[in-house]
């Protein structure tokens, strides 16, 4: 697999995402759900937004990892959140695990009336092979 960013501009870099990823000859695409802060058990979670984003990636990694990917390859991340504002007071968490993963994506973040019962955020990828 060959993934090349496009980034005409140099400002989206520190608000850690790409314009653009071309991959060429994948051996899989791997396209995840949203993830959210839900327990094993099924329990929507009614903690803040930093636990619940700090969840949300937790639950896109287990994903990810189980199905043989790996989150370096996350190609598209889209952010859905009740509260834009609450979501950048904590912001930080999700730049610092996009860093810690070596995540080069595009991203689309959209603030949403609600999510599923008591969720502020929800996160879902895209991920390559």
């Amino acid at each position: 697999m060959e993934k090349k960013v496009i980034n005409p501009w140099e400002w989206q870099d520190k608000r850690s995402y790409v314009q653009a990823v071309e991959v060429k000859n994948p051996e899989g695409t791997l396209y995840v759900s949203g993830q959210t802060a839900i327990n094993a058990a099924g329990i929507s979670s009614n903690a803040d937004m930093k636990t619940q984003l700090t969840e949300a990636l937790a639950n896109l990694e287990k994903v990810v990892k189980e199905a043989g990917y790996d989150c370096k390859n996350i190609v598209r991340l889209n952010v859905y959140t009740t509260s834009e504002a609450e979501l950048f007071a904590c912001f930080d968490i999700f730049q610092d695990w996009i860093a810690e993963h070596g995540i080069r994506q595009t991203t689309t973040l959209l603030e949403v009336k609600m999510l599923f019962e008591t969720l502020k955020v929800e996160v879902e990828a895209t991920v390559v092979k």
